[in-house]
């Protein structure tokens, strides 16, 4: 029976296809959205990455291993490091209400209280 070769593979690293402030807003913006705090560390790391580590922990003062660690799938990054690395990048979060995202017109609270 013959085996074909097998061939030498590497892991796909997004960071290296995630240059531009656009990409890395839309996947930032993907993942807070999913709720999912590991995405969320995760796209940080992979945005990072796209930058340099080194950089980063240049701009925030945190050692490089521990941003790896911190921003990995697995990590768990404190708010304050989170908050490091978005200035960093350059990147600001701003808050908006779950019904003016979606378009909704937000009613005060005294007029849904009174037609309860």
């Amino acid at each position: 029976m013959e085996t074909t070769p097998s061939r030498a593979t590497t892991p796909y690293d997004a960071s290296e296809f995630l240059g531009g402030s656009e990409a890395q807003a839309e996947l930032l913006n993907d993942a807070l959205e999913s709720g999912n705090p590991a995405y969320v560390a995760h796209a940080l790391g992979v945005i990072a990455k796209a930058i340099g580590m080194s950089e980063i922990a240049r701009r925030t003062g945190i050692k490089r291993q521990s941003l790896y660690a911190a921003l990995d799938e697995e990590g768990n990054p404190t708010l304050g490091t989170f908050f490091s690395v978005l200035q960093a990048l350059g990147i600001v979060l701003q808050a908006e209400g779950a019904a003016a995202a979606a378009g909704a017109r937000v009613e005060k609270r005294e007029k849904v209280a009174a037609a309860g």
